[in-house]
This record gives C-alpha cells, structure tokens and sequence, in this order.
C-alpha cells in the first residue's frame, strides 16, 4: 500500500521543549518533523500534534509550532497512546483518513502506543523512523521492531514525500524538492 494524500493524515506527537534536549538527535528529528509539517500543508494534508503533559514536558517546540498551519489540531493527554486518549480518538477519526502518517518522540513510548492502538483500531499505521527519537538509541531500535513485527509500516521522510507527489515535473515537485528534499 503506497501513502496518498487524499486518505493519510500526519500525527506529530509530544515534540515537546522539555523532552526534546533529552532525546537522541533532537536538532535532526526537530527539522525532519518541520519538513514533514511543510510537505503536508504544501498539498493540504490534515496535521494533528499532541502534547503529553505539557504542565511537566513544556508546550510543543517553538520551531515545529511555527512551522504548524493554524489548521493543525492539538491533541493534549495524559495517556502516553494518543489512541488510549477518548478526546485525541475522537479528533484523530473527525478528520476522517484510514492512513496515519506517525512521527515525534518518544518511539518506544508514545510513538509505540499510538501506533499499536491505531493499527489495531483499523487504521493503515506508517511511522517515520527518520522523524521519531527516544532518550537511547537501544530503545529507539526497539520501538521500531516492536512495531514492524506488529504489522506497522516504517518508513522515511523520502517515502513518505515522494508517495505522497506520486510524480515529477509538477509545481508541487519542484517546490518540495527544492524545499524540502535535502
């Protein structure tokens, strides 16, 4: 199954001031999110972004909220699964797409959860492994193979971008690769 932008939406979760210092990789994972968050807006696909706890890990990052259209959907929760959340549920499903593009922090906690509750709620799950981070590389490895054994799809920023273009020699490709193809 190839992503599409008519059927997938793109869920940033807990890319957050206090957690993000802690993580591996966190000026890489911060810009790779931003260009996804980009790439998503550029051909009007839905954003949500959650926030766990944000009282103790701080709000979203100031660069991945300035890159966030006003459209984008804020998700605040307790649980560390976005879908273990009945309100974030609820938003995930209004915006009314079976592809769930996945991508933030941490990937063997919240990344996990969400994608594993997703895939089981019938949701077409892809997390992108160049896009999430934990505290160790160990458990971010971890995570992803958790997930992949579960039926999980893993991929990159590129797949995601270019299944989403489906060709070249578009407007729309020319101003993602020059933008965003680096």
């Amino acid at each position: 199954m190839l992503i599409n932008t008519e059927t997938s939406a793109l869920l940033v979760i807990d890319v957050q001031q206090r957690l993000l210092p802690a993580v591996q990789q966190s000026d890489t994972i911060e810009q790779t999110v931003c260009d996804l968050i980009g790439v998503a807006q550029e051909l009007s696909v839905p954003t949500l972004y959650s926030e766990q706890y944000p009282k103790g890990l701080g709000p979203t990052s100031d660069k991945v909220v300035a890159a966030l259209a006003d459209s984008a959907l804020r998700l605040e929760k307790l649980t560390f699964s976005c879908a273990a959340d009945a309100q974030c549920t609820k938003q995930i499903k209004a915006v009314n797409r079976s592809q769930i593009i996945i991508c933030g922090m941490e990937t063997h906690v919240c990344v996990l959860q969400t994608a594993l509750e997703l895939k089981t709620d019938g949701f077409e799950v892809f997390v992108v492994a160049d896009a999430v981070s934990s505290r160790t590389e160990q458990n971010k490895e971890l995570g992803l193979a958790r997930m992949r054994q579960a039926g999980v799809e893993i991929v990159s920023k590129e797949m995601v971008i270019f299944e989403w273009l489906e060709r070249a020699g578009t407007e729309s490709f020319r101003s993602i690769s020059k933008g965003y193809l680096r």
